[in-house]
């Protein structure tokens, strides 16, 4: 690819792989796989939990439902590899591909004729990876240049991502332990200072997070024949 493609293909993705919420940005990341990305006929993303439960997100179509299942379940194929052992598996020629044998018949039966798995991420509670398919056999043979690049925006896309659900969910958290300290403060007459200090010393004796010491009450206020 000649430097003037990579330069506006790098301007289209950084339109494209706008961040937003999670869910949102998966979904841009896909779509503009299919759109960037060379004899990329479908995408979805993998998702691999701390608890081990794989699950796809933001198929561009739903003949991916069944063929990441597939892979999940026989513990084969790129896109579980990429997810499972963090690396980057390029399968240009799906058919006869000793690597996958129980999967490749699968994915070949499907009409895929070329796999890749990418590596989006790698945080401390899940682990992403993009799966590029392909009808066209010989397909994602050398990524190069342009596959990278797409991986860097979508990485940093999936980072901003997460900063805003980390900080949306923080604030979530203070205003309903701001509610539950304003419950104690009226029901006993505290201070707020001395309020917080009540349902710290709850939370430590109990071993419960404080925020779901302060759920728990807010649900007991509002409900309290429940």
């Amino acid at each position: 690819m000649d430097s003037r493609r990579l330069l506006d293909q790098a301007e289209w993705m950084s339109r494209a792989l706008t961040a937003g919420d999670l869910d949102h940005t998966l979904a841009r990341i896909t779509a503009a796989a299919v759109e960037v990305l060379p004899e990329t006929d479908y995408a979805s993303i993998t998702i691999l939990h701390v608890d081990g439960r794989l699950e796809t997100v933001a198929p561009t179509d739903d003949l991916l439902w069944g063929v990441d299942a597939a892979q999940y379940e026989l513990r084969e194929g790129p896109c579980y590899q990429a997810a499972a052992d963090s690396v980057h598996i390029l399968a240009p020629y799906l058919d006869g591909d000793e690597r996958f044998p129980r999967y490749a018949a699968t994915a070949v039966s499907a009409g895929l004729a070329a796999q890749a798995g990418i590596l989006l991420y790698d945080a401390p509670k899940s682990r992403g990876a993009l799966n590029l398919y392909s009808r066209t056999a010989g397909a994602f043979s050398d990524l190069g240049a342009l596959g990278d690049l797409f991986r860097h925006q979508a990485a940093i896309a999936i980072d901003y991502a997460q900063e805003i659900g980390n900080l949306r969910e923080a604030v979530r958290t203070r205003d309903l332990i701001g509610t539950a300290v304003g419950i104690v403060m009226e029901r006993y007459k505290l201070s707020d200072e001395r309020a917080f200090a009540f349902l710290t010393r709850l939370s430590q004796n109990g071993n419960v997070k404080l925020r779901t010491l302060a759920e728990r009450l807010i649900a007991v206020t509002q409900h309290p024949e429940g």
